[in-house]
């Protein structure tokens, strides 16, 4: 896989040796690429070409010290989901933000989205092969939207994670086990892919007020510390609800 810009790359040089950095490394390295690292922060630094690639797998507030290392001439990246290209200096920037929750033994990048950004024609070329080579689809995102992004990215990602701890927490005295909880999740996320809003199920949006009646006052009762985010999931799906049955009716 090639393409005028990223060709010409002696090698592809990726600093960060986090989650990120050692899955993306080994991914790209498996395309044809010729990569060095993930390097942690305590590694000697290679001898930087204008032929290389750059790609900084650091944490967000690292890099803007990390790109001081770098001299002018290489193409240099990141892949902060929310910051622009200006935290890389006078480099010829790009960004690449697989949306994906990255975890050690994740399965993999294909056929996922990429955010993408470049400072210019050539280091948007080169955002884009780096998520060629990783098998996912582009997605173009401005500087100016990248924070609205990022915000979609946490709540569809971060935020499940906290539903779903909670909802652990509540099940917890009856028997049932992460595993059956993420089969449900999987199946709701499946039904929401096909249908969007209306694929949204039980007692809210069949308007059983009194099963809900039930479920808060159970919550109330064995997980008090759980009523706040409860009560605010009630009324958003309560507000959704609405929409769809708007939709439906109309």
């Amino acid at each position: 896989m090639t393409s005028p810009i990223p060709a010409s790359a002696t090698q592809i040089i990726v600093i960060g040796a986090g989650r990120l950095g050692r899955a993306i490394a080994p991914a790209l390295a498996a395309s044809g690429a010729a990569v060095v690292g993930p390097l942690s922060r305590h590694d000697p630094r290679p001898t930087f070409t204008e032929q290389d690639v750059v790609l900084l797998c650091v944490p967000d507030d690292v890099i803007a010290s990390a790109v001081t290392e770098i001299p002018l001439g290489p193409f240099v990246g990141h892949c902060a989901g929310a910051l622009p290209l200006d935290v890389l200096g006078n480099h010829r920037a790009f960004s690449t933000h697989p949306l994906l929750a990255v975890t050690d033994g994740f399965p993999g990048f294909r056929g996922a989205a990429c955010a993408v950004a470049g400072r210019d024609a050539a280091a948007l070329a080169v955002a884009r092969e780096m998520a060629a080579r990783l098998g996912m689809d582009v997605i173009v995102v401005s500087d100016a939207l990248r924070p609205l992004y990022h915000a979609a990215a946490s709540m569809a990602s971060n935020y499940l994670v906290t539903i779903e701890d909670a909802a652990e927490q509540i099940a917890a005295p009856t028997g049932v086990e992460r595993r059956h909880l993420a089969r449900l999740a999987r199946s709701a996320l499946d039904n929401w892919e096909r249908h969007g809003p209306h694929a949204l199920t039980g007692p809210i949006a069949r308007g059983d007020e009194t099963t809900v009646r039930r479920q808060r006052a159970a919550v109330a009762e064995h997980e008090p510390g759980q009523l706040a985010l409860w009560d605010a999931l009630d009324r958003a799906t309560r507000e959704l609800a609405s929409t769809t049955r708007a939709d439906a009716s109309g």
